[in-house]
């Protein structure tokens, strides 16, 4: 039976777990609560004590953890999953992590005899449990060829951009795009709301006019009726991307203004509501001076 490791039960990645549960893979688990696993081990999954005791004998290793100081840690740091994969054993890493440190990674495992391949994915929850999952992949053909099977359980759809670090170059553009049309579109909400407009039906427009998009389509009710219950992406972890490709936006332009103002927007979201969905910028940007 092939051996996964998944390392980090989260939102998104205890339904990724699940997926190589029902494809038939021996799987086992590590997260920092145990309690997130509970289910999973009732499935069939095996509890391991550590990153490095769950990747023993694993054929591949997939990760799916907060930010660039968590993937470290579950990889190189003690107990790490590094140690214990056999030569040639794959690194998949699912986290949205900087580009920087996916390059680090890269040269780091594969001096340890490893192929690492940057995985992000794009899509809610329910996608993840379902795979249906859209996966943004940086590898080598090669690599990615012989990956493929470790993929197939949690997304539908493969972007292949190019060598190691691409994938993550997507994901952190697609993320910080998504953090300019929420903030846009808070400020958008308020606008409407201190104008006295019929808000049903400014919601209704907005998710089906000229300037819905997927965020739009998603946040605009929610927005309106203020209900983020549910929550499947914090203003926190949003925050954090923006970071990130924002980081990597002033390597490659010479200003990037329109970005600078999310990460800004984001800051705030983050400093008053960090765990709390990141559609509750409405309150943010509402708040009277």
């Amino acid at each position: 039976m092939t051996k996964v490791a998944f390392i980090g039960l989260g939102r998104m990645g205890h339904g990724m777990a699940g997926r190589y549960l029902d494809a038939g893979f021996a799987v086992a688990v590590w997260n920092r609560s145990k309690a997130k696993a509970e289910d999973l081990i009732a499935r069939g999954a095996r509890w391991a004590a550590s990153p490095a005791e769950a990747a023993d004998g694993a054929d591949a290793v997939v990760t799916m953890v907060a930010d660039d100081g968590a993937s470290h840690a579950v990889w190189l740091g003690k107990d790490g999953a590094a140690a214990t994969m056999k030569a040639g054993g794959l690194a998949i890493e699912c986290s949205t992590v900087s580009h920087q440190h996916a390059l680090d990674m890269a040269r780091e495992l594969r001096g340890r005899g490893l192929i690492y391949i940057d995985c992000p994915v794009t899509g809610l929850p329910q996608a993840a449990a379902a795979g249906k999952l859209t996966l943004l992949v940086g590898a080598d053909t090669a690599d990615l060829d012989r990956a493929r099977p470790y993929l197939a359980p949690i997304g539908d759809l493969i972007r292949h951009f190019g060598a190691v670090g691409t994938g993550t170059v997507f994901k952190l553009i697609n993320n910080l795009m998504g953090a300019v049309q929420i903030a846009s579109l808070a400020e958008g909400i308020a606008m409407a709301e201190q104008a006295g407009l019929d808000m049903n039906l400014v919601a209704e427009a907005m998710a089906t006019g000229a300037v819905a998009s997927p965020q739009v389509i998603r946040h605009s009710k929610r927005m309106v009726a203020r209900d983020f219950s549910g929550a499947s992406f914090t203003a926190a972890l949003r925050h954090k991307d923006a970071v990130y490709a924002v980081a990597l936006a002033e390597t490659l332009l010479p200003d990037v203004p329109v970005s600078r103002a999310a990460l800004a927007a984001y800051e705030k979201a983050k400093a008053s509501a960090p765990d709390d969905d990141e559609g509750k910028m409405i309150e943010i940007v509402s708040q009277p001076k």
